[in-house]
Formats: structure tokens, sequence, C-alpha cells
């Protein structure tokens, strides 16, 4: 176990932070987690799993050091994963009072902090002065439910300083979980938001009665929607047929553990905006990237016209049969 493992600690008690403790609990001999409350933190210690999310996972206690004291955990981990959904992140942090730029961190957050709408690198970066060689990235493709059954899966791993990136995906490497690294790190940040807004647009379409064929097409566009995007925000060469977009697009809008489509199946099937979000358990990232990509894309004068529908239906109450009829006619 390299020293960095022995250090890492994990921020978040959702389904996707629970999934990345059991991979690091698996392969190595201490895990700090730091959850939001004392309660999950007993229970955790006492009953040996969430008592919320991934209930079916069993954890070590003598492997895990729990805190719910953000300082007592920031100041005793030296490398840090943040998993919390992206509109927690700021509470999560509120009480922080040490700083971060001494700390190798990797956000496995694919949202937008809603205050900066923007990535977390960038609000890393620029509030707390965490430099681009010391932060990276968690990517899929990879649902936290089959990290639970232990199924094979694949994870990202960016990262401006290639030995950091190999140290964090030696850390996450197990018998069912195999890691890459890329150097992309920012723009395969915005292609982790990106992704979910078109798996909401895929739940709409199958909410909506659209079969597989249209869903198709749909993904197609969507792919090369996102490779438009990340070519004018941050121009570089990158294969956008690897794992880190397509797969984590293609996983995101057909499977049925998508948040974000299940999501969009609610809209689709004539669910008000609000009304779905109530209704579900877990956090939609899609929901908060759509209106934040919606106007880098209009600032940038870049066509996404499936973000646009998206938008209009999220944010300006149209109509979802009108807006995909609408979006139907640009696809190709």
């Amino acid at each position: 176990m390299s020293d960095s493992c022995a250090t890492i600690g994990v921020l978040g008690s959702g389904s996707w932070a629970t999934a990345l403790v059991k991979i690091l609990t698996d392969t190595n001999d201490m895990v700090h987690w730091w959850v939001k409350d004392e309660y999950t933190k007993a229970y955790i210690e006492r009953n040996k799993h969430n008592p919320n999310y991934l209930t079916s996972v069993a954890f070590n206690p003598a492997k895990l050091k729990i805190f719910t004291d953000i300082n007592a955990f920031v100041e005793e981990s030296n490398h840090l994963i943040f998993a919390t959904p992206s509109i927690y992140l700021e509470s999560a942090l509120s009480k922080l009072t040490l700083p971060l730029s001494d700390k190798k961190i990797f956000s496995a957050i694919k949202g937008i902090v809603p205050s900066q709408q923007d990535i977390v690198g960038h609000y890393l970066r620029d509030v707390f002065q965490v430099k681009d060689e010391n932060q990276g990235v968690i990517l899929g493709p990879c649902h936290a439910e089959e990290v639970a059954m232990e199924r094979l899966s694949y994870l990202t791993i960016g990262s401006f300083d290639e030995e950091l990136g190999k140290q964090v995906a030696d850390c996450l490497k197990s018998h069912y979980i195999r890691t890459h690294i890329t150097n992309d790190v920012y723009g395969a940040e915005y292609g982790a938001v990106l992704k979910n807004i078109f798996a909401l647009s895929a739940g709409v379409a199958h909410g909506l009665g659209y079969g597989d064929n249209f869903i198709a097409v749909l993904m197609s566009n969507a792919i090369r929607e996102m490779e438009n995007f990340l070519q004018k925000i941050y121009p570089m060469h990158r294969n956008i047929n690897n794992s880190a977009y397509l797969g984590d697009l293609l996983v995101t809008g057909y499977s049925y553990f998508s948040r974000n489509r299940m999501l969009g199946n609610m809209i689709g099937k004539g669910y008000t905006v609000k009304s779905a979000i109530l209704e579900m358990r877990m956090v939609a990232e899609g929901y908060y990237a759509t209106k934040s990509i919606y106007e880098i894309a209009e600032k940038n004068a870049i066509t996404m016209p499936i973000t646009k529908a998206m938008y209009r239906i999220l944010y300006e109450e149209k109509n979802p049969k009108k807006a995909f009829r609408k979006l139907s006619k640009k696809l190709n």
C-alpha cells in the first residue's frame, strides 16, 4: 500500500461516496470517511453499513476512521476524494478553517457548484487556491450500484500530474475495478457534467414514448454535441470515443440505475419538473448542470440543440412533447 492510500479520505455519505469507500476498504488498510452527521457515523460504526445508501455493502469497522468534523478529516487526510452531490459541496466545506492548498484533491462529483455556476475543479482552484497539479477527477463509466455488486467496472482518473494520477489509480484498483489515466482533467470533468444533461434527454424521450431507434440517434448527436462543446471550451487532442466520454454517456443514458435518466423519464411521462425532483431520493446532477452549460454555450456561441431543448423544458416550462418534436427535426 502506498503512502497516498494510507492517508486517503472520502467526503460524502451518498451512494457514490459509499461505493468509493467500499472500493478503497477492499484493497487498503485504512480509509478516512467524512459523513454528514453523528447519526450516520454511529450507525455505520454499529451496523457496518450505510443506513441510507447501498445498504447491502458491509464494511469492516477496523478499516474505517469516520469523521463528522470537517477540519479533523482534512487535517488527517493528505489525499482527499470529494464525492458529495455538487449542490451540497459548499455546505460540507462551510465549517472548514484549514487550507486545502497543500492537499491532493480528486473530485468524483459530476456536477456544477451552484454559487459558482462552474465545475468543481475551477471552484477548488478559484476559491481554495488548489493548484492544477494538486487536483484531479475520478470519472466513470461506473454506477455505484454495480460497484456494490462487484461487477467489473472501469474508472478514469484525470490528473495534471501523471505520477499523482497513477498513485490514486493504484489506490482504487481491485479485482472488480480497472483504471485508466487521462490528462484531460477539466475537459473530462465537463464531459461528465454534459452526459448527465444528455441522459436527462434520453429519459424524457423514453417517457414520451420514443423508441430505441430515436434514442440511438439522440445519443449519437449527444456525443457530437459534447465534442463540439469541449473543443470550444478546452481545445486539445482527445478521443471522444474513449470510455470517459462515450462510455460514461452510454451508461448514464441507457441504464435503469441512472438517476438522470429516471428524472427525465418522469418528466416525459407528465410529472412537472418540481414534482419529479421531489419524488426522487437522490440528486440528479443534470438538472442543475443544464442551466450552467446552456449559459456557457450561449456566451460562447456554441450550437447545442439537445442542451437547449432541455433548458427550455427544465427552466422555461416548455411542453416536453413540443420541445422534442422540434428537437427531432435538428437531429441526424
